[in-house]
């Protein structure tokens, strides 16, 4: 009788075992999953809220790996040679969703991406055309508060909840410059008497309303694959005596709040225009990097887009990255949790304008030596709620 009471007692703790590891593991897998698995569908994420968290060490290592001059341009093709060409897995893949017919979600681009387990981030840039400098005709914040539509935006919200697929997405990139149509200056300016708060510019306040408007919108639907990232210019950039360096203009005035946003973004550019003087990365980031503070107290930051030109006569483009990627790896910037390489060639008409990583063979060297350190990480953490 004892032994058979042993015995049952042992059987019983054998089975509470395997099935506490069981569901262990099964819970560990889920957590520490790559992103391969999601897209093959073998978890079931639809009743789970899917963020792309912070690492819990080091920098993710992301990119615009040249999606072409329309920043849309996306195959695997690309993705693969850049890889190769500096030596590391990224982490996301950065490409626009211009809404120059109509409002369509980029399926086919996404799941491009997604099939070589990267994260697709997705910029959507509300414009007609590529012309700078003006309000677009169609897509104006105003009329995305009003509900014009929300239709198209509905029907995005779930062919992106229908992927499967986490996805990072930021709307109105560089919101706080006067050259993408959106922007704050272009959409009422520091004007306060034509929308909303009388005491608030009304610029800003339509973007951060048209932003929460978007964001509501994509949560009434269910939602919740998507992590939403809030992407400026730093001050010290956008320019000389012109309404972007007006205190109406901060982008804390256009920030629609931590309850909305997962992710606050800058772009870094040491200078993007041949024969202009350089600023060094510790002039720009050390100005960035307060004003990101002062928008939230707790929300990771991300580089969405680092770069210089090839420009010898007015600097060393491999110094240059070498001092970005060592401050940001030595902790001077510890909110930074992700890089992104603007790796692109143009013609602006005057001058080539070559941002690309492998501009020159001591360059990409550099970048590569620098890069292939621990800390910066492809692999990507989720938080699940």
């Amino acid at each position: 009788m004892t032994w058979r009471l042993i015995s049952s007692i042992s059987l019983i703790f054998i089975i509470s075992t395997s099935i506490f590891t069981s569901v262990y593991y099964q819970f560990q897998s889920i957590n520490t999953t790559n992103h391969y698995a999601f897209s093959q569908g073998s978890e079931d994420i639809s009743g789970l809220d899917v963020k792309i968290a912070p690492p819990t060490s080091g920098v993710y290592h992301g990119s615009n790996p040249d999606f072409g001059g329309t920043e849309d341009e996306v195959t695997a093709e690309r993705m693969i040679d850049y890889e190769e060409l500096v030596g590391k897995e990224i982490t996301w893949a950065y490409f626009s969703n211009n809404w120059i017919e109509d409002i369509e979600f980029p399926e086919e681009s996404v799941r491009t991406i997604d099939s070589l387990d990267i994260v697709p981030f997705i910029r959507m840039m509300p414009r007609t055309t590529f012309d700078q400098g003006e309000a677009d005709p169609v897509y104006t914040l105003q009329g995305i508060i009003d509900g014009d539509f929300d239709d198209s935006l509905i029907e995005w919200a779930q062919d992106a909840k229908n992927t499967n697929i986490p996805l990072m997405v930021e709307f109105g990139t560089e919101v706080n410059g006067d050259w993408f149509p959106w922007s704050g200056i272009l959409n009422g300016g520091g004007e306060t008497e034509e929308y909303g708060d009388p005491n608030t510019a009304d610029g800003p306040e339509r973007f951060r309303d048209a932003y929460r408007h978007i964001i509501d919108l994509f949560r009434s639907e269910g939602v919740n694959n998507i992590t939403w990232v809030f992407h400026v210019f730093p001050y010290h950039e956008v320019g000389d005596e012109t309404p972007t360096d007006e205190p109406w203009n901060s982008i804390e005035n256009y920030y629609p709040g931590d309850e909305y946003i997962d992710w606050i973004g800058t772009s870094v550019y040491g200078s993007t225009e041949r024969g202009k003087e350089w600023t060094s990365f510790t002039e720009i980031m050390d100005t960035a990097y307060t004003e990101l503070e002062s928008v939230s107290a707790t929300k990771p930051f991300a580089i969405l887009e680092l770069g210089i030109i090839e420009d010898p006569e007015m600097g060393n483009k491999s110094e240059w990255m070498r001092e970005a990627l060592q401050l940001i790896e030595n902790g001077t910037y510890p909110r930074i949790k992700a890089i992104s390489y603007w790796n692109e060639k143009w013609d602006n008409g005057d001058n080539i304008i070559d941002l690309t990583v492998n501009s020159s063979s001591e360059g990409v060297d550099i970048y590569k030596e620098l890069i292939s350190s621990p800390f910066f990480i492809s692999a990507v953490q989720y938080e699940f709620n």
